[in-house]
């Protein structure tokens, strides 16, 4: 399936930008160029989140499990630009599963572990998925028993695969299909019929905005690969590096460096999940890491506490990315003078929008902490080659001027071979997410600075959007929930600041009469009423006798956060 039109991949195939090699092709590469390689490590903590030992696969078993869980698909009966939901914590198992689907012309939609009836139920039907692929238990959680649960009201769901060692009845055990010996000949006869391209889709990744429901990302083979020099040549990465993954294998953050560039260097990827300090430490130590990344607040806490860093190689790993709240000059400093490790500023979003803030473009931290490159700007030289590729502009919310002056906060837009093509069976979210010009609307506010004017400095969100530990949740879906709640006449939802996580939730409420809820019992209602993911749960409750409103009647969430800012001050 192509959904990118056909002037923009003539355009961007003639500047040499977009290419013919699919992901599968790339793992066949590395296949070849070096079986015994590892490929993938699974954390070492993996039982207290999935069943089974930790493994570790070279490409050539790797490669034999791609080829086993191709032949598990294409026996069910499943085929090019069907749908496959995928539901899995961090470990080796999505390599196999990704790269089956890659080769057989299958799209990927991968879903957080988090996710509940509420987000799961409204993602299959939205993509007519036609099997999901999950564990019979993730954590605590009985994950295959909720997607039988599904089946009655996803029609197109035809399957529900589980690993595990006893999945329920209705699910089918992946332990046994995969023990099976693989159909090779009917493998390569689907792959055949598939004659997947690079421009065909292989994932949709979801996010959420000011919706009320999670948007759908699809994203082309040609697609992943334009972002991956934004990781390989931002942290400076040499083909084989080893990569520690912490972040949910569900979305750009994830995928971008651990899918896209690990293919395109060869690498290795070790997987962490879910994030636990004392096993990232370890991994750091044990597993001969050339790159990660990790929160800001991460980074700041172990510069403050040394011990924490002994044993870690810092001949090798040399650079580290960050992003997602910002940066203290000091650490970023810190980092550089007493171990030489360069910290990466990212600014990224599933849509494709990216920069990379880097120790050869932004060589003084105390900037680097602060302003991204003005990439896609004509007059402006930098490292990365995606930077030459995008155009990149800010524009006055109101009255859609360009901004060309300093200090002038604008909504920051790209348009170029990174940035996708359309939110997936959404042509009204589509056209809003897009301005004339074909430039994709980020939603955040950024100006420009720097003596020469060529700098990004990020000043807020024009979006209204809460980024909790690296994800996006919608405040206006949780209040389409909360105002169910017998005892909340109104709410609104808004982010306050963490120094971990980044963001966290609270809900502001009005009470239908007297008794207002607590906190607890909204919590309760969200969890059992409406089966949400865990990481949308508001972790404080401001009860008010009215919600403050603009004239024309439009909530004033500023008004909200600063409320929050001076109850926290007192």
């Amino acid at each position: 399936m192509i959904l990118v039109p056909q002037d923009k991949i003539d355009a961007c195939t003639a500047r040499g930008w977009w290419g013919t090699q699919t992901l599968w092709d790339l793992f066949q590469r590395n296949l070849a160029a070096h079986p015994e390689r590892e490929a993938v490590v699974d954390a070492p903590n993996r039982r207290l989140h999935m069943e089974g030992a930790p493994r570790r696969l070279t490409y050539a078993q790797l490669a034999d499990e791609a080829l086993r869980m191709a032949s598990v698909l294409s026996g069910a009966g499943l085929t090019k630009d069907d749908v496959i939901a995928v539901q899995l914590a961090n470990g080796v198992e999505q390599f196999a599963v990704y790269l089956a689907c890659a080769r057989l012309g299958i799209i990927v939609t991968p879903v957080p572990v988090q996710y509940r009836e509420h987000e799961l139920a409204y993602i299959l039907n939205h993509v007519s998925a036609r099997a999901i692929i999950t564990a019979t238990q993730i954590g605590k959680h009985p994950h295959a028993d909720m997607a039988l649960a599904l089946r009655q009201q996803t029609p197109s769901l035809a399957h529900v695969f589980a690993y595990g060692s006893s999945p329920p009845t209705g699910a089918r055990g992946l332990e046994r299909l995969l023990r099976e010996p693989a159909d090779a000949a009917r493998v390569e006869q689907a792959t055949q019929a598939a004659a997947v391209t690079a421009n065909d889709v292989f994932t949709i990744c979801w996010t959420s905005g000011t919706e009320a429901r999670p948007k759908g990302v699809p994203r082309s083979h040609n697609e992943w690969l334009i972002i991956a020099p934004s990781i390989i040549e931002a942290a400076g990465l040499a083909p084989g590096s080893r990569l520690l993954n912490p972040f949910p294998f569900v979305n750009m953050a994830g995928l971008s460096t651990n899918f896209a560039a690990w293919l395109q260097l060869g690498g290795t990827v070790v997987q962490h999940h879910p994030f636990d300090l004392p096993v990232f430490l370890q991994q750091l130590r044990e597993e001969r890491i050339d790159y990660t990344v990790a929160p800001p607040a991460v980074l700041n806490m172990l510069l403050q506490n040394p011990p924490l860093l002994e044993g870690i190689d810092f001949e090798r790993l040399r650079s580290i990315g960050s992003g997602s709240a910002p940066l203290s000059d000091w650490m970023v400093e810190t980092f550089h003078r007493r171990f030489d490790v360069q910290i990466v500023n990212y600014f990224g979003s599933n849509e494709g929008a990216a920069l990379s803030g880097n120790a050869t473009d932004i060589p003084d931290p105390a900037q680097r902490a602060a302003f991204f490159p003005r990439a896609g700007v004509k007059r402006f030289t930098w490292s990365v080659s995606t930077a030459q590729k995008i155009e990149s502009r800010l524009v006055d919310p109101a009255s859609g001027e360009i901004i060309e002056q300093g200090g002038v906060p604008g909504e920051l837009r790209f348009r170029g071979p990174t940035i996708f093509s359309r939110y997936w069976n959404a042509a009204e979210l589509t056209r809003g997410a897009f301005d004339a010009d074909g430039f994709y609307k980020t939603g955040d506010l950024f100006e420009i600075a720097g003596e020469n004017q060529q700098f990004y400095r990020y000043v807020g969100r024009s979006k209204d959007v809460v980024i909790r530990g690296g994800m996006n949740i919608s405040p206006e879906e949780l209040e389409g929930l909360i105002v169910g709640h017998p005892k909340v006449r109104e709410v609104a939802v808004v982010g306050y600041p963490d120094g971990l996580l980044g963001e966290r939730l609270c809900a502001c409420v009005v009470a239908r009469a007297d008794t207002a809820p607590t906190l607890p019992e909204l919590v309760d209602y969200l969890r059992e009423q409406h089966r949400i993911a865990t990481f949308k749960l508001p972790e404080r409750l401001l009860v008010l006798d009215a919600l403050p409103r603009n004239p024309v009647g439009k909530i004033v969430k500023h008004a909200l956060r600063d409320l929050l800012a001076s109850k926290e001050a007192a």
